[in-house]
């Protein structure tokens, strides 16, 4: 389903049509386009067929957020945009780029980053073959717009069956998009970006990036975070019907961790708004990378075949220190190729067929992990806390290469102008081989480092199959009817596979129907869907507070989602969205103390009943904008056993009024307003232990913007 209004209409077309065009001496104009402005112009999604199709007539779950709603958000994180989408849960342990990313239930087992959940920028990969994505190299200043699927079944997503998120940048030939941005804020918030670029010549165009994001966040010990990105894009026009566009870019992130705190030390943040200690012994976790991003995609047109060929590679490093160990890999490479065409055909209707082949390489060379050096012991020599991130003793080393051979599929017929049918296919070869030589380790039971199993060969296969059929039918031309079936194989990660060697892929499929309403003034969007999970890989906490992923045997995801917006005269919208869901273990038998424990009729930990979210949008023609939205989690479940539930929170609201005048643009945020002091999750361990992680504090962020206009002929005599 389709959160319109997440984008400031709900889509980019209507943000980017009836917008008031803010030059000086021009809101005669601009009141005139409002005027004239035609019915809710649709938005067109790329991803949920690899083709452009307005979101109405795509059988399936999509939200696309919008230029203008980007526009209107600090932007340190991706979460600033995607809060709201009903069936999507995020939130932010440190603001930076890391996301705690949840689509109808996948994803919840990451202890870090995003899994279950293919990320794509500009159609690139940012999730790896074992499933594990980085958000670590996405210039969030540089974001066009982002596109939400939800559910197994996507021609992009290999090997995730929770969904698949694009993020689009702006385009190399978009003259209109350079602008110069400087922003400061509460906690140490600090935001710089430079976009300058244009035609070199008639055919060629360049483009210059560079970003800089800092993050002090006081409020809790060991949270900072920090980046600086640089980025140069070239594209070639190759007549009429073809074009070649490239990128380089380099990114340096430091992040740190912040790590839990007990229920008392939660209760105290609650009373000071402050997190002075964390109940962890491991109080140095973070993640420090350097990477080079590569991408280069041809697209040509001959007839009625369009051929998109890409390649794309990275190489990455980072220092990583976690739970028990700190690890550094220094030589890491992702590269790989999507060979694509598309051939539009008439076999009943004016059809279209895209299909294609993937090939991934996920390389990783002499990774090692070390002891703490600086810990304090306590009984039994116990670690009781680190005292800095520095690396000691080295642990083990590791050589690990995940390949993943792909093909895709995918024909759209269109019998008549009220149906389209989809039906296509992935199938992909996930292959593991990870070499370990590991001469000590950390032991979860005693606190202490012990002798380590020297070596250790890891070898893991899994084929991927993921068909998906939908309709689309057009009632009337408000309302389209849809249906899909689709099922989505879950490949596991390195660390499942390597923690449990008989780990099986997770089997997902999903039954869904639903409505898409479009009018002139408003829109409204209905999904109703069933979600059995065969095998689901779940994760849960030993006593030793380690955790450890296994099978369930089933589980069933069922819910509701609903968005609805409204464009009244002047400017003025508003619209909200809700989302149930129920999710249960059908069938689970949980590993506790070498134990097996019947699960199966409790609720799926972590994912709350109900979610909802309201707004207001309002952009007037003197160039004054605003925007107020407020979210809502329910309560939901702390453990498998359901022992106790988190209450969530409710009016989580976020603020920005701002005004354009000429291409001067002044814009103040304000986030969590009402100084709301919540949980953005909360575990509980099968010994009873509880885990919090505070969610960010009220805080404020001016931001000024200076957009340099048309800039088509910066090097040459343009076009």
């Amino acid at each position: 389903m389709t959160l319109l209004f997440m984008s400031a209409w709900g889509s980019e077309a209507l943000a980017e049509e009836p917008a008031v065009e803010k030059k000086e001496g021009q809101v005669d104009e601009a009141s005139q386009k409002e005027a004239e402005a035609p019915d809710l112009l649709e938005s067109i999604s790329v991803t949920a067929t690899r083709v452009e199709r307005p979101t109405q007539a795509v059988p399936e779950a999509i939200s696309v957020v919008s230029r203008e709603r980007i526009e209107k958000a600090r932007m340190q994180n991706i979460k600033e945009v995607l809060s709201g989408t009903p069936g999507v849960l995020i939130d932010s342990k440190n603001g930076g780029y890391d996301a705690r990313l949840v689509i109808r239930g996948a994803g919840q087992k990451a202890p870090y980053g995003v899994r279950e959940i293919t990320i794509l920028r500009d159609g690139v990969p940012m999730t790896d073959p074992d499933s594990f994505s980085r958000l670590d190299f996405i210039d969030t200043q540089d974001i066009e717009r982002i596109e939400i699927t939800k559910g197994p079944g996507s021609i992009y997503s290999t090997g995730s069956a929770g969904g698949t998120i694009q993020i689009l940048s702006k385009s190399v030939f978009d003259t209109d998009a350079s602008n110069l941005k400087v922003a400061g804020g509460t906690e140490g918030a600090q935001s710089y970006h430079l976009r300058y670029g244009g035609w070199v010549n008639e055919s060629h165009a360049l483009t210059l990036t560079a970003s800089r994001r800092v993050l002090d966040n006081d409020w809790r010990r060991w949270n900072e975070f920090d980046t600086n990105q640089v980025g140069v894009k070239h594209g070639v026009m190759l007549g009429e019907d073809g074009s070649w566009e490239t990128e380089l870019s380099y990114s340096e992130a430091d992040l740190q961790l912040p790590n839990s705190m007990s229920e008392e030390q939660f209760d105290e943040y609650r009373r000071t708004g402050s997190q002075e200690e964390t109940q962890d012994a491991w109080k140095h976790s973070g993640r420090y990378s350097k990477i080079w991003f590569f991408n280069t995609r041809y697209e040509k047109q001959m007839g009625d075949v369009t051929f998109k060929p890409r390649f794309y590679f990275n190489h990455w490093s980072h220092y990583h220190p976690v739970t028990g160990a700190i690890n550094d890999s220094p030589d890491n490479m992702v590269y790989g190729t999507d060979l694509e065409l598309s051939y539009n055909h008439h076999l009943l209707g004016n059809d279209s067929l895209v299909a294609g082949l993937t090939v991934r390489q996920d390389l990783s060379l002499d990774a090692q992990k070390y002891e703490y050096k600086d810990v304090e012991t306590g009984f039994g020599g116990r670690i009781s806390a680190t005292l800095s991130d520095e690396a000691g003793d080295l642990l083990e080393t590791e050589d690990a290469n995940t390949i993943i051979y792909g093909l895709f599929m995918q024909e759209s017929l269109n019998p008549s102008d009220r149906l389209t049918i989809d039906l296509g296919f992935r199938l992909d070869q996930s292959r593991f081989a990870i070499d370990t030589v590991e001469t000590s380790k950390y032991d979860y039971s005693s606190g202490v480092y012990v002798a380590g199993d020297g070596d250790i060969r890891t070898r893991a296969s899994f084929t991927l199959f993921s068909p998906k059929a939908g309709l689309s039918y057009a009632l009337t031309p408000a309302f389209n009817l849809y249906g899909s079936i689709s099922q989505g194989d879950q490949v596991p990660s390195n660390s499942e596979v390597q923690s449990n060697p008989e780990i099986d892929a997770a089997t997902s499929r999903n039954y869904e129907i639903g409505v898409k309403g479009r009018g002139r003034q408003w829109s409204a969007d209905l999904a109703l869907y069933y979600n059995p999970v065969e095998d689901e890989i779940v994760s849960s906490l030993d006593d030793n507070g380690e955790t450890v992923y296994q099978n369930a045997g089933r589980t069933d995801k069922q819910g509701v989602e609903l968005s609805l917006s409204y464009l009244l005269d002047m400017g003025l919208g508003f619209g909200g969205s809700y989302a149930y869901s129920d999710y249960t273990f059908e069938q689970f038998q949980e590993v506790v103390n070498g134990s097996e424990i019947d699960r199966s009729g409790n609720r799926i930990p972590f994912v709350p009943e109900h979610q909802a979210s309201l707004f207001l949008d309002y952009n007037h023609p003197s160039g004054f904008k605003a925007r107020l939205q407020s979210d809502f989690w329910g309560e939901y479940e702390m453990d498998n056993a359901n022992t106790e539930q988190y209450g969530g929170y409710d009016f989580l609201t976020s603020l920005m009024v701002g005004y354009e005048h000429g291409p001067h643009s002044l814009m103040f945020n304000a986030d969590n307003i009402f100084d709301k002091r919540y949980a953005t999750e909360v575990k509980k361990d099968t010994r009873g232990k509880k885990s919090y992680y505070a969610g960010a504090p009220q805080s404020f962020m001016l931001t000024y913007s200076y957009r340099f206009g048309d800039t088509s002929s910066w090097l040459g005599e343009g076009s």
